[in-house]
């Protein structure tokens, strides 16, 4: 079997962005965040610990950005572009990886930007497979990049 052929119309799309998309991090959502996924370190749930700590406030485990200030955040938009476009309809998440640049905590206003960073065809387990790799952006208030995320889907 042959690897799936990227066509010009599924390639125009490379570099495609959508957002911004404003994010609130706040205390109770950390806190709550925190418990959800079992992280214990006080830096996410105790407020006084927190304060007492070199940033003086709580600060986000690791991959919480906080909540969209406004309804209609979809990282699905893209991969409806995608399938639009001719992309094969079945999707598979292939995991995401994470660059943390800088610390995330309580009172930061993020902005996202969502980014069809690449389009690849292969041979898989599953056939000819569109790996498509999905690059989100957060800047923080002061304009610091904090975080980017690479979300993988696999469309076959």
């Amino acid at each position: 079997m042959a690897a799936f052929v990227v066509t010009d119309s599924l390639k125009q799309l490379i570099g495609h962005k959508e957002g911004p998309i404003v994010f609130k991090v706040e205390e109770g959502a950390i806190q709550r965040y925190a418990q959800a996924v079992g992280d214990s370190n006080p830096l996410h749930s105790d407020i006084e610990y927190a304060a007492g700590s070199e940033w003086g406030r709580l600060m986000a485990p690791p991959g919480f950005t906080g909540w969209p200030v406004a309804k209609g955040f979809d990282m699905f938009k893209v991969v409806e572009k995608l399938i639009q476009a001719g992309a094969p309809v079945g999707l598979l998440d292939g995991g995401v990886e994470y660059d943390f640049l800088a610390p995330v905590g309580a009172g930061d206003t993020l902005v996202a930007v969502v980014n069809l960073a690449s389009i690849e065809g292969r041979e898989t387990k599953m056939g000819p497979t569109m790996v498509t790799t999905i690059e989100t952006t957060y800047t923080n208030q002061r304009g610091i990049v904090v975080l980017i995320a690479r979300n993988t889907f696999l469309n076959f």
